[in-house]
């Protein structure tokens, strides 16, 4: 399996619109950061999580040519507005395309792309959609995904794990329910928003605590705002520990 870092930043991309603090001013490729989701090609297929503002630009940049399914961890527009342009997938492959999602993130979808799930839209292509419920765990082509439910200030949202590795964007807090499916991970995927306190996200120190409980023999950071400059924060990283930046690639 290959992950693909489509994005790793937060709601607000880096650079920030009207920003000119270093980060947003660097020359360095690292700190330009997308809206945060994951690509993951195995057994022929290719499967994205979560479809951010920037997903044309992020599939432009890696190339890709199909889409075989879409997972969503929840739905805050950095998450999902870019649903739309999986449409050009179903023209190319002349099928639906499978979307997972708990419950409360399906009724979202239902009601944020009305005019995709009503049926009666006057204009152009819509993407088609099949919709598919998250209640447990469930196999793609012969993966296995496991759900890991977490905390978003108070919103329950998702994350994921697959083979020795877990997913965990925009969290504030791991249930204690959920720490024994982070047993025995090769790679922690974690937010780390900032240095600063956050009410629905997990910050740097905090992140470094729960690398620390969960113990995975590699973590990298992501969903990162323009606190972080990428080069002097990594340099304040204990070892195996790393931000990730977009087009970063893993094999696993």
């Amino acid at each position: 399996m290959r992950l693909t870092f489509l994005g790793t930043g937060t709601s607000t991309g880096v650079p920030s619109l009207g920003c000119h603090c270093p980060t947003c001013s660097s020359s360095d490729p690292h700190d330009k950061r997308t809206r945060s989701s994951l690509l993951l090609e195995f057994n022929g297929h290719i499967v994205v999580v979560d479809t951010t503002p920037d997903f044309r630009q992020q599939g432009l940049r890696e190339r890709i040519d199909r889409l075989d399914a879409v997972i969503f961890t929840h739905t805050h527009a950095d998450h999902v507005f870019g649903l739309d342009d999986v449409r050009v997938f179903n023209m190319r492959q002349k099928k639906p395309i499978p979307i997972y999602a708990d419950a409360h993130s399906i009724e979202d979808l239902r009601r944020i792309f009305k005019y995709v799930f009503e049926g009666n839209y006057q204009g152009g292509g819509i993407p088609q959609l099949e919709p598919h419920l998250i209640d447990g765990p469930f196999d793609l082509w012969e993966e296995r995904f496991v759900p890991l439910p977490v905390l978003h200030g108070k919103l329950p949202i998702l994350g994921f794990r697959f083979r020795r590795v877990a997913y965990i964007t925009d969290f504030s807090a791991i249930p204690a329910e959920t720490l024994p499916l982070l047993e025995d991970l090769d790679v922690l995927i974690l937010d780390a928003l900032r240095h600063e306190p956050h009410p629905t996200h997990s910050t740097v120190a905090e992140s470094l605590e729960w690398v620390r409980r969960i113990r995975p023999q590699r973590a990298l950071f992501t969903h990162m705002a323009h606190d972080l400059a990428h080069e002097s924060t990594n340099a304040s990283l204990p070892a195996n520990t790393a931000l990730a930046y977009d087009g970063l690639k893993l094999e696993v």
